[in-house]
């Protein structure tokens, strides 16, 4: 008898979404609220078929560090179990586990130009940043970083993905696999599904402590699973205007406010809403959000600290989704090496 696993991705109707996240740096509250949270809202339903993995030979272009690299990997696939992915029902897999993506990778390296990836935004960002400081325009750039685009078409086409949720600066990546993906099929006959990409407008950039967009690089990042103690010394350090506690405050442009209402219940969001309007003073609104926030990663908390001291259960579940994946990109991979001429 076959699996629910099977029966699901069989349904006609059902788009096979893909989702990775890098294991470059501790998962935070941006990372939650414009990846991790409209992944899975986007699984729960019957339209998709979700795929989901740790993003590790990515992360490998900025991480040196082995012993901080393997952590992180683990953390990253330790934050998707926490938060409920159940990897009985979907394809849950470390990308280095399934090699097939890594030959699809070098195939469409060879029919990539030089010109698509001197365009790619990361790689120009660097380029115009060495530019303003004087050095060589390509210091400090590795060809993983250069040929990123390539290897993220990889993922992406392998699965013959349909939908990819992005950040609005990640739009080109999913150009580049469709401009990719028509290069193959022009050449070689009908292969790849050309990816759209989807994006949660309301929650697409994250301001974080200092009101920049919350990253890594910038250092004004919360940790997604911070103990409580340290969870409210980075709320308490949320940029803030100046207006008094009893002044009307505007919900719209409020850090504080997009963070609330992303962990409160309907009725808690409308009555902030009102305290807003009649006035309220910021050290109350971080109490309150910390209340939030905690409230909601209290159980993930736990079950995360539990993943991360097991490392072997961890390896366990990524390797049979890995197998997952292979029954998959194996004959995927052996039809397009036929095509090509292998």
């Amino acid at each position: 008898m076959s699996s629910p696993f099977f029966i699901f991705l069989e349904v006609e109707k059902v788009k096979t979404i893909l989702t990775g996240i890098k294991p470059t740096g501790e998962i935070h509250l941006g990372n939650y609220m414009g990846a991790i949270k409209p992944a899975l809202e986007l699984a729960q339903g019957n339209d998709y078929a979700p795929v989901y993995f740790v993003a590790d030979y990515h992360g490998l272009t900025k991480q040196t560090d082995a012993a901080e690299f393997k952590r992180l990997s683990y953390g990253v696939a330790a934050t998707w179990l926490a938060l409920g992915l159940d990897p009985e029902q979907v394809i849950f897999y470390r990308q280095s586990d399934v090699q097939e993506i890594f030959e699809l990778n070098w195939i469409l390296s060879c029919l990539s130009s030089k010109g698509l990836m001197n365009r790619a935004h990361a790689y120009k960002a660097i380029v115009d940043e060495n530019r303003l400081a004087g050095r060589e325009q390509d210091h400090g750039v590795n060809m993983g970083l250069f040929n990123y685009p390539i290897l993220m078409a990889a993922d992406i086409l392998m699965f013959k993905t349909e939908v990819v949720p992005v950040g609005k600066d990640q739009i080109q990546h999913i150009e580049i696999a469709r401009d990719l993906a028509e290069s193959f099929n022009h050449q070689y006959g009908e292969t790849f599904v050309l990816p759209e990409f989807i994006i949660q407008e309301d929650t697409a950039v994250l301001p974080g402590l200092d009101g920049r967009k919350m990253s890594k690089s910038y250092g004004n990042t919360i940790p997604l699973f911070e103990d409580p103690a340290k969870l409210q010394k980075h709320i308490n350090k949320i940029k803030t205007d100046s207006l008094p506690p009893e002044a009307p405050k505007d919900t719209e442009n409020s850090i504080l406010f997009m963070l609330y209402k992303e962990f409160a219940t309907d009725v808690e969001i409308a009555e902030m809403k009102e305290r807003y309007a009649d006035g309220i003073g910021w050290g109350e609104v971080k109490r309150d959000l910390f209340e939030v926030i905690n409230r909601f990663i209290e159980e993930p908390r736990e079950k995360y600290k539990e993943l991360m001291a097991s490392p072997a259960t961890i390896d366990r579940i990524l390797k049979e989704g890995a197998e997952k994946a292979r029954t998959i990109s194996r004959p995927f991979l052996k039809e397009i090496k036929d095509k090509v001429g292998f």
